[in-house]
């Protein structure tokens, strides 16, 4: 499944058109490794997505085409949530921290 559609269904990122330009920006890596909205996603991927001062990292669990509100939360687990200090801390070129 493509991250962009992944990030929706799961109810990540609410559209999908918007996860497209979080991962053209750069701001979505898969395994370490930037992802564009068109990488694909399997199970056992480990994505970072950082939202202006925050930094989500997730495991992907399973892939569901068309989920329900109830199950979108069983299409990941939650490995961390921290919050970045300054934009300067963060290098958006190659996501360093």
């Amino acid at each position: 499944m493509r991250l962009d559609k992944f990030l929706k269904v799961s109810r990540l990122i609410k559209r999908r058109t918007v996860a497209k330009e979080v991962a053209d920006q750069g701001r979505i890596l898969i395994n370490d490794v930037k992802a564009k909205a068109s990488t694909e996603v399997k199970p056992g991927d480990v994505l970072k997505i950082r939202f202006g001062q925050k930094l989500l990292t997730v495991q992907v669990k399973l892939l569901k085409e068309h989920p329900r509100k109830e199950e979108a939360s069983e299409l990941y687990t939650v490995l961390a949530e921290e919050k970045i200090k300054q934009e300067t801390d963060l290098n958006i070129e190659t996501f360093d921290f």
